[in-house]
C-alpha cells in the first residue's frame, strides 16, 4: 500500500494535534500507513516522495496562513504534484472570523490543484455558521473544516468520519 504524507503548520498545537488523530485514524487501516511532517523542520520537496498527501493549517487573524506555511509554501511553486491526490484540512474560528473562516485551507487547496494535484476529501458544510470563505466550492468545503475553539466536541468524530472517506478515496483498504 502507498504511503501518505502528510504536511502541517502549527503554532499552539491545535494542528499538530489534529495531525496525530487523522495519523492515529489511519493506523487503524493500516500501522504506519501516514509520515507526519511538520513544515517547520521539512524541505516541502518531500511532497515528490508520496502519491497521496494530506496538507493542514490553521487560519491566522484575517485570513493567513499559519506562519511555518507562510514561510514554505513558495517551495510548492517548484513542485510537479501531477498524478498526485490531495486532501486538505484546516483549523479556523467561524464565529469570529466569520468571512475568513478555513481561509487557509482554501489557499492550500488552490496551490495544490495549481501545482497539479487531484484534490480529494471535501466536506459538507452543514453544522457551520459562517458568511463566505474561499475554502468552500460548489456547497463543500474543499477538505475538513475544524473548529476547536467553538465545536471542539465534534473534532475527533469529524476525522473519523472524513478518514473513512479518504481511505476510500484513496483507493485504500478499509
Amino acid at each position: 500500500m502507498s504511503r501518505i504524507g502528510l504536511f502541517y503548520g502549527s503554532k499552539r498545537g491545535d494542528t499538530a494535534d489534529a495531525a496525530e488523530k487523522i495519523k492515529e485514524a489511519f493506523d487503524k487501516v493500516e500501522q504506519d500507513l501516514v509520515d507526519v511532517y511538520n513544515v517547520k523542520k521539512v524541505d516541502l520537496s518531500r511532497m515528490q516522495e508520496y502519491d497521496k498527501l494530506i496538507l493542514g493549517s490553521s487560519t491566522w487573524e484575517e485570513g493567513s496562513l499559519q506562519m511555518h506555511w507562510m514561510r514554505a509554501i513558495s517551495q510548492m511553486d517548484a513542485l510537479d504534484l501531477s498524478g498526485k491526490q490531495v486532501a486538505v484540512f484546516g483549523l479556523g474560528n467561524q464565529s469570529e472570523f466569520p468571512t475568513t473562516f478555513q481561509t487557509a485551507m482554501g489557499t492550500l487547496a488552490t496551490r495544490a490543484r495549481a501545482q497539479g494535484a487531484e484534490l480529494v476529501g471535501r466536506w459538507p458544510i452543514d453544522g457551520y455558521e459562517f458568511d463566505e470563505t474561499p475554502a468552500v466550492e460548489d456547497g463543500w468545503f474543499v477538505g475538513l473544516a475544524l473548529d476547536n475553539t467553538n465545536q471542539y466536541e465534534l473534532t475527533e468524530d469529524r476525522i473519523k468520519t472524513w478518514v473513512k472517506q479518504l481511505t476510500r478515496e484513496f483507493g485504500l483498504k478499509e
